[in-house]
């Protein structure tokens, strides 16, 4: 297919193959990326399979020395995303976690199903509605005639649904758990030398720590390197001078969430941290932490106190950030769960499930048409975790352009790639907005 470019401000973009575009690109500083998954996510074709080695070392070719990679995947099909990335070149450096509450369960009533093949009696719990019926007759979008209804009459028809609960053993047993996170491969180009060397050399080769700290506002406490022994050795008591604080905010971990009442339900409330060490007063010898010349524990800890989410990074999702900018675009309806899926091909663009507030189990109205559109806060702190200053950020699988925002708000240049027109008209919209914004802020 032929390749199309587009200048706009500090990003340029292309629509086309991302494999013909690569092998004109070089000096890239790190490549911030969210692929496909190979799930054939809502029925996508470009979802099919994972990128393949050939893809990642044309990757691997337009980055620097010590250039660091980032790439989502999917919780199913991490090892098929990164072995390749490995063999193109790639030395893998760890792996984050993006641990997120919106995920929808697809699970397999397995009850139900035994209950069906035995012929078994279930008891009537409740109803439920499925659909508007009156609609569907008016615009001409009836049951029958319905594709969607072909293989799932029984789940998806308009209508009443009743409700049941069977008694065999297998009831309440399902086949898959409901999806709250998504790993990202780090990774990282090979370089001769030093890390030091490399990074006077080429600006790459490190992450950003200090950039990427932890806010709070509790006092952090941090170990002073200023010892009275010069001779001591591990494990033996210390004179070390009185613990600072760290105003920057704690060290970066690999996980981050985006900060959703799911997320912090499953983090537990703690007391006010001893920065978790435990001391022994046994002659010369303690088990960790810091003491003085009397054996007297000097290591204060952090002092604060609240959920455990407050040790990771939290990037919360803006519902305004999917579509800022789309202004000229036309808005189009979308729909994530099977049975809201089933409904949006009936022409049923007004459907919610009852007492389902997420965005799975409806039809909704969007500009921004990209079913897997991740958080710009998140990708601004993934940009700033692996970018130099003033740094060239790279996505083969540009979508609808949110690590280019993210890159863009960061100071960074931005080079993106996107096969669908679709997406890439989204993106150049998305990215000119942002930076307008950037514009206007310094005036």
């Amino acid at each position: 297919m032929s390749v199309e470019k587009e200048t706009i401000k500090n990003a340029t973009i292309y629509h086309g193959d991302c494999m013909e575009v690569l092998e004109s690109l070089e000096n890239i500083d790190s490549c911030v990326a969210d692929p496909p998954y190979g799930l054939s996510f809502m029925g996508k074709q470009w979802d099919y399979d994972v990128p393949k080695k050939e893809l990642w070392e044309r990757v691997f070719a337009s980055m620097k020395q010590g250039a660091h990679l980032l790439s989502f995947f999917g919780s199913r099909t991490y090892h098929r995303g990164v072995i390749p990335i490995e063999d193109a070149g790639f030395e893998i450096r760890d792996q984050l976690m993006w641990l997120y509450g919106s995920g929808f369960p697809k699970s397999h009533n397995i009850g139900k199903a035994v209950d069906k093949l035995q012929g078994n009696e279930r008891q009537v719990i409740g109803k439920k509605v499925r659909g508007d019926v009156e609609k569907a007759k008016q615009t001409g979008n009836t049951f029958a005639k319905a594709d969607a209804n072909k293989n799932n009459k029984d789940i998806f028809g308009y209508g009443t649904e009743i409700l049941t609960k069977g008694n065999s053993e297998y009831e309440g047993w399902g086949t898959a758990l409901k999806p709250a996170h998504e790993p990202i491969v780090m990774a990282r180009k090979p370089f001769k030398g030093s890390v030091a060397e490399n990074v006077l050399e080429h600006g790459t080769g490190g992450i950003n720590i200090d950039g990427c700290r932890v806010g709070t506002d509790d006092k952090l406490s941090i170990g002073s390197n200023k010892r009275d022994n010069a001779n001591v050795n591990f494990g033996m008591k210390d004179n070390r001078e009185e613990q600072k604080q760290h105003e920057q905010g704690r060290f970066p971990a690999n996980v981050i969430h985006d900060g959703s009442e799911e997320v912090l339900e499953i983090f537990p409330q703690t007391g006010k941290s001893s920065g978790g060490r435990s001391y022994q007063n046994t002659n010369q010898m303690y088990s960790g932490g810091w003491a003085d010349e009397k054996g007297n524990k000097t290591d204060p800890g952090f002092g604060d106190e609240g959920t455990a989410a407050r040790y990771f990074y939290c990037a919360k999702a803006s519902k305004q950030d999917r579509d800022e900018g789309l202004d000229m675009i036309s808005e189009k309806p979308m729909a994530w769960g099977n049975q809201a899926k089933a409904e949006l091909k009936r022409g049923n663009i007004d459907f919610k499930a009852d007492g389902d507030s997420t965005k799975h189990n409806q039809v909704q109205m969007r500009k921004n048409t990209h079913p897997t559109v991740k958080p710009t806060e998140l990708m601004r702190y993934l940009c700033r975790l692996v970018t130099p200053k003033g740094g060239v950020v790279l996505d083969p699988f540009m979508g609808s352009g949110s690590t280019g925002k993210g890159a863009l708000l960061e100071g960074f240049k931005f080079i993106g790639i996107e096969v669908e027109r679709e997406y890439f008209d989204i993106a150049c919209a998305r990215l000119e907005a942002v930076q307008n914004n950037i514009q206007e802020t310094l005036f």
